[in-house]
């Protein structure tokens, strides 16, 4: 059960305008959405800091940055995150063998170098404490330019934020996310967990 209840999704028309952009991005306006709405100014920043965030102005493309929020999310362990991210991924294009072997970004052969260096970079500054060191700074440097680094800093940031609200509040995973959990996740021993 969350912490708090989600409202409709016509709780406040200006945020259910503004959560169209999840209608393309998951196929449904996401709980933690309908939660944040109970304070209108939160769930409508929060819409358009996630539209800034994901937009594409250099290289890394959008399935890449679903990857990234994807390392992110099982780094804080966050559930929710997980499904979300990887359901995204698989909307925007994702390689299938990339969604079924994220877990081994490292070394499967379906990842560049430099998607492997924004994935480490993901896992690296998603740590408590940050782990961002000298190494992953000159990797990303070698296949990244500054613009692209901050969009990938943007996504697990954002992520950040998604990860303690949903794990926090206990928000309810929605089916279809839960179909891609298990899909994509499932064979590592995905679990709803709190998320019921």
């Amino acid at each position: 059960m969350p912490l708090v209840t989600p409202l409709s999704a016509d709780h406040d028309l200006e945020t259910k305008e503004l959560a169209e952009f999840f209608n393309e991005t998951l196929g449904f306006c996401p709980n933690s959405v309908l939660t944040m709405q109970r304070r209108p100014a939160i769930s409508k920043a929060f819409i358009n800091l996630n539209k800034a965030v994901m937009a594409n102005e250099g290289r890394v493309t959008s399935a890449l940055k679903r990857m990234i929020a994807w390392v992110s999310s099982n780094a804080t362990g966050c559930r929710y995150c997980q499904a979300h991210a990887i359901r995204a991924a698989e909307r925007y294009g994702a390689e299938q063998e990339q969604l079924d072997n994220i877990w081994d970004y490292r070394t499967h052969p379906a990842f560049s170098e430099a998607e492997r260096a924004a994935l480490d970079f993901s896992l690296a500054a998603s740590q408590v404490p940050n782990a961002v060191d000298d190494t992953i700074q000159n990797r990303l440097h070698q296949h990244w330019n500054e613009g692209e680094i901050v969009e990938m800093l943007g996504v697990i940031s954002l992520f950040g934020y998604l990860n303690r609200w949903n794990d926090s509040m206990g928000t309810t995973l929605e089916h279809d996310a839960i179909e891609s959990g298990n899909q994509f996740l499932g064979k590592h021993g995905f679990e709803v967990g709190k998320h019921v």
